[in-house]
């Protein structure tokens, strides 16, 4: 009987040390499994937070225009900004207005294009983001202005403007107002007249370090490449013939310029060093091309031609050799500047 008892109390023991084990691991994988998800969560959370930031700083980044051409067509009827990738895809309308938008002009930056608009009622110019949107008037005056041209730096913009009223011929009944290069802050502000004189001076574009502006001038009798300090200082001639010269525009790294030129008897475009040397026909053509631009990196000319029936953007090596049509389409589409 006794060491029935004794075997009862054994039995009893035993089963409640097992229990008692029994709920203790299962009391710590409870625990264990608990601490997983909350480190599972917490590093879920800190993966979507971090996810999240990262959203969140590259929304207020800005959007940067690399290897894009912006150009005027009339293809829509009137004249418009278009945009294109510089192999010729993905050509959108950005103004999409019925006034006339042309000579686009990119921030050094990308990030905005400035251009002439009449939507005003004269020729001003405007700046836009360069998705198009957020369009200002910069100069609002009664006078012509435009082409403009952003310095290098983004603060100042030059453009051609008549707003001084001088005139070619202050003798005869009919004065003709002529054009001058002017400057201004790129907000608008702060507007200097360059050339201060009584002929035709336009088209002006900066260096690329913005010490000097290149620009067309008629002082001399017909259009000829000048060169000032950014100031308006210190013009110096770089084109001497009987043709007319235009359009001028410095190679990324500042030692040539390109130009337009009528000296073979049409309009083809041109290219010469920095100080006016070494004047060298590229294209050669019976067709008329005009408007050069050059590529960030200096290897390739956009420029604008009737080869084939109207005006239409092409592109070729910086020599003048392969020649690649990026525009197709019966309207006018010229004036193409890279960046």
């Amino acid at each position: 009987m006794k060491k029935s008892i004794i075997s009862f109390f054994l039995i009893t023991i035993i089963i409640t040390i097992s229990s008692s084990l029994i709920i203790t691991g299962c009391n710590n994988t409870t625990s264990n499994n608990t601490a997983s998800n909350n480190t599972s969560s917490n590093n879920t959370t800190s993966n979507n937070t971090t996810s999240n930031n990262t959203t969140s700083t590259s929304n207020e980044k800005i959007t940067i225009n690399k290897d894009k051409i912006a150009f005027t067509s009339n293809r829509d009827g009137n004249n418009e900004i278009y945009v294109m990738n510089s192999d010729g895809s993905h050509q959108r309308n950005l103004t999409k207005n019925s006034a006339r938008d042309a000579n686009p002009s990119w921030s050094p930056d990308g990030t905005k294009i400035a251009f002439t608009s009449n939507r005003d009622g004269n020729n001003e110019i405007y700046v836009m983001n360069s998705d198009g949107s957020h369009p200002k008037n910069l100069t609002k005056s009664s006078a012509n202005d435009l082409y403009a041209s952003w310095s290098p730096d983004g603060a100042k913009i030059a453009f051609t403007s008549d707003r001084d009223g001088k005139t070619k011929d202050t003798t005869a009944d009919n004065k003709t107002v002529n054009n001058g290069i002017y400057v201004m802050n790129s907000d608008g502000s702060n507007v200097m007249d360059l050339t201060k004189n009584t002929t035709d001076d336009s088209h002006p574009a900066w260096s690329p370090d913005g010490a000097k502006i290149v620009f067309t001038s008629e002082r001399d009798g017909n259009n000829e490449i000048y060169v000032m300090n950014a100031d308006g200082s210190n013009n110096v001639r770089l084109t001497n013939n009987s043709a007319n010269d235009v359009d001028a525009y410095w190679s990324p790294d500042g030692t040539k310029i390109t130009f337009t030129s009528d000296r073979d008897g049409n309009n083809q475009v041109y290219v010469m060093n920095a100080d006016g040397s070494n004047q060298m026909n590229l294209t050669k053509s019976s067709s008329r091309d005009a408007k050069p631009f050059w590529s960030p990196d200096g290897t390739r000319i956009a420029f604008k031609t009737n080869r084939d029936g109207n005006d239409e953007i092409y592109v070729m090596n910086a020599d003048g050799s392969h020649l690649v049509r990026l525009t197709n389409n019966k309207a006018k589409d010229y004036s193409p500047v890279w960046h």
